[in-house]
């Protein structure tokens, strides 16, 4: 399974839920879990901002070898999931084709329950990345939570 990630800049959020999905996917073993990410406003070869930077190293995941992109058509083909930021991200990777697998990360994390944007710390002072980043984790973990809970064998079906 592929999930990408889509923020704005491609240079706070998004690397750091890329980052925080490859740890949770190591953490459960769940090596057929790949996560990128991409930006719909990128610049192209950017590094990660300062603060995604500092707070990654503070919470022990590497954003410093990534590299902004921009989110295209062929990034959404490859995807089978991908995970927005905001509202506004929804839209424009539905545009590009991932109708019917793009939602905002709050939304799938909570199977629907909560639909609210990523808070974006771009601009902010090290407590406003270190919130994100919680609010990030928080729900990556609940992601894969679903996810393997949808990968479990069916039970049900008398199979042993």
């Amino acid at each position: 399974m592929k999930i990408l990630f889509v923020c704005t800049g491609n240079t706070c959020r998004s690397p750091l839920a890329e980052a925080i999905g490859r740890r949770v996917a190591i953490e459960r073993g769940m090596s057929d879990v790949d996560v990128a990410s991409a930006g719909v406003g990128a610049y192209e070869g950017g590094p990660a901002s300062d603060g995604a930077l500092l707070v990654g190293m503070e919470r022990r995941v590497d954003v410093a070898s990534h590299r902004s992109r921009l989110l295209t058509p062929e990034l959404v083909a490859e995807a089978d999931v991908v995970l927005a930021m905001g509202p506004q991200h929804v839209a424009k990777a539905e545009a590009l084709g991932g109708a019917g697998k793009t939602y905002l990360l709050s939304a799938y994390a909570s199977h629907g329950a909560i639909d609210r944007a990523v808070s974006d710390p771009f601009g902010g002072d090290l407590d406003v990345y270190r919130a994100t980043f919680d609010e990030l984790e928080r729900d990556i973990r609940r992601v894969f939570d679903r996810i393997a809970a949808e990968q479990a064998p069916d039970r049900t079906s008398g199979g042993q």
